[in-house]
C-alpha cells in the first residue's frame, strides 16, 4: 500500500469520524453549529496567519537573493574594469 493511499485513508477516516461525532453529539443543534462556526473561523485565521508567514518568508528570501545578485553583478563589473585596465597597461 502506498503512503499516499494510506494518508488519504487516514484523512477520510478522520473526516467520517468528525461527521459522526457531530451527528451523535449530546449538545443541542444550536450549540453544535456555534462550535463548528467557531472552529472554522479559528482554522481560517490560522490558515491566513500561516500564509502571511509564508509570503513574508518568501519575500525575505527574494530580497536576499536580489541583494546577492546585485553584489555579484557589481563584483563582475569591477573585475571586467580591472582586466581592461591591465590589458591597456600591457599594450602600452
Amino acid at each position: 500500500m502506498s503512503s499516499t493511499k494510506f494518508a488519504t485513508g487516514i484523512l477520510l477516516g478522520a473526516a467520517a469520524g468528525a461527521v459522526l461525532g457531530i451527528l451523535f453529539a449530546p449538545d443541542k443543534g444550536s450549540e453544535t453549529r456555534k462550535a463548528i462556526s467557531k472552529k472554522s473561523t479559528d482554522l481560517k485565521n490560522a490558515f491566513k496567519g500561516k500564509m502571511n508567514d509564508l509570503v513574508d518568508d518568501l519575500a525575505s528570501q527574494f530580497e536576499d537573493v536580489k541583494t546577492g545578485a546585485e553584489k555579484l553583478a557589481e563584483s563582475g563589473k569591477e573585475k571586467v574594469a580591472s582586466m581592461r585596465g591591465e590589458a591597456k597597461q600591457s599594450l602600452s
